[in-house]
């Protein structure tokens, strides 16, 4: 775990500094920079873009991480690299093509319920293009783990460019409708700095593009994967794209920043997967199959109690966060923030199964229990935002997790003989909730700043007590040796 230890604490860093840069974007600057509606806009082109994403790069992304162990020449690997280069060729040209011709017919769809999304139809196409390849360079460098310097752009770069554009709009040196096309501007160019770190990190020797031996093998794995990929991704980003269908379109970003909220419990697995999931794949590539039960074990051990910490963090003090962010309406997503943490954590538990899924010969089981949840949460969307609003998409996504989470581990279990759970496990669920349950109730002081800051440091006291008292996790514990030889 040394290699993955080091980077995953690189890249922790690196993603707790995007995501305060990001939580200051939208927390405070989208909410009082820009109205309500044109928050929303931003919010559904960038998700609706994810939800195109996989399937504009045949999911070349995960295809990179899967097959590149496998080729022992340097020659191999560079047919191999460059054919995921032009593999997406085949499927963004045409979906271009016809995009343009159908422009006006499906602008006109989407924007049904909301009339401010017609204009910039075209956006999402370009963006979901410019985030593709950007994963599909940065998977270059992942393999050869190289992951910190752009989880660095994937993480800051368009969240700092977003948040100087948002500037520009509060003292007027762009409206709003100019700062629509610049975020598109910004994803393009984080995908072309990505692309020359990749060509730095390893440029292949020729550039004649030879098809992989193994062609038929990639094209039915990039098959599964993309839909695979396309399904999970729509877990995440369809109630984004369901709610101005069915609500405001302004609703779209109360429900965002509820989301964005819980999303930071996630940090602690986006840093290590960034590392961990090469890694898995080179182990099962290898046969390695007591390594590859070691780092599942020690993954979700470790992302529960780092990811513990957050979610009290965030839940014990979401109402004066709130009352900080100053803006009543957005209020309305308090609920959604607990709802969404409860399947962060959940995600959590997963350590990497989702990694030795995609890269065993069990990669066909990934695909169709993605595509089981992302039809399940559409018809769960469908019927809860209905009912009950934004919370309703929130209680969709928390259903659907917790369901299939239980289903792939047992899944995993059986096909592999592996599951990551102890007893320790267990305990530490106990402690989270009983943190949780005393100080969710307490209020020291009025002003909510202090308030937080208070509470904040007794959570993290207490917390950090038990764990290392009652030896919950190895990997917490070694930290916090280290913090004390620093001090």
């Amino acid at each position: 775990m040394g290699v993955v230890l080091n980077q995953t604490y690189k890249n922790t860093l690196i993603i707790f500094l995007g995501f305060f840069i990001g939580g200051i974007n939208v927390l405070f600057l989208f909410t009082h920079f820009l109205s309500d509606d044109y928050y929303g806009l931003v919010t559904f082109l960038l998700s609706t873009a994810n939800l195109l994403m996989p399937l504009l790069v045949l999911g070349m992304q995960n295809t990179i991480v899967k097959f590149f162990y496998s080729y022992e020449k340097e020659k191999d690997r560079d047919q191999f690299l460059l054919s995921t280069l032009v593999m997406p060729l085949f499927i963004i040209l045409p979906i271009g093509f016809f995009g343009t011709v159908f422009y006006d017919k499906i602008a006109d769809w989407i924007s049904q319920e909301n009339a401010i999304i017609k204009d910039y139809t075209a956006l999402i196409f370009v963006v979901a293009v410019s985030m593709g390849y950007f994963e599909v360079f940065y998977s270059w460098c992942r393999v050869h783990l190289k992951s910190v310097y752009g989880n660095f752009i994937r993480e800051i770069f368009a969240r700092l460019a977003v948040m100087i554009l948002l500037f520009f709009v509060y003292f007027k040196w762009m409206d709003e409708k100019q700062f629509i096309y610049t975020v598109a501007i910004v994803y393009v160019v984080r995908m072309l700095i990505m692309m020359f770190y990749a060509f730095k990190v390893y440029k292949p020797e020729s550039f004649k593009l030879i098809w992989p031996e193994n062609f038929k093998e990639i094209l039915s794995f990039s098959f599964y994967i993309i839909l695979a990929g396309s399904a999970g991704t729509i877990l995440l980003e369809i109630d984004k794209f369901m709610i101005p269908q069915m609500e405001q379109i302004a609703k779209v970003a109360y429900y965002s920043v509820g989301v964005y909220i819980a999303s930071v419990i996630g940090i602690p697995a986006r840093a290590m997967q960034q590392i961990i999931n090469p890694i898995t794949a080179k182990e099962i590539q290898n046969n390695n199959l007591a390594e590859v039960n070691n780092l599942y074990k020690k993954s979700t051990s470790t992302l529960l109690v780092f990811g513990g910490l957050l979610f009290l963090l965030i839940n014990c003090n979401v109402e004066d966060l709130y009352q900080i962010i100053n803006k009543p309406q957005f209020s309305a997503g308090i609920l959604v923030v607990l709802i969404v943490s409860m399947a962060e954590m959940i995600k959590l538990a997963l350590g990497t199964n989702g990694a030795i899924l995609t890269n065993s010969s069990y990669y066909k089981s990934f695909f169709y229990f993605s595509i089981s949840m992302a039809v399940s949460v559409i018809l769960l969307n469908k019927i809860l935002i209905e009912m009950l609003g934004i919370n309703g998409a929130a209680i969709s996504t928390l259903i659907v997790v917790a369901v299939f989470s239980v289903m792939r581990i047992i899944y995993v279990q059986n096909k592999m003989k592996m599951q990551p759970f102890d007893k320790k496990i267990f305990i530490l669920i106990i402690v989270i909730g009983l943190v949780y349950f005393i100080f969710e109730r307490i209020d020291v002081f009025e002003n909510p700043i202090l308030n937080i800051g208070v509470k904040s440091a007794f959570i993290i006291l207490i917390y950090s007590v038990l764990i290392l008292k009652l030896k919950l996790s190895d990997e917490f514990e070694k930290m916090f040796r280290n913090l004390l030889k620093r001090t």
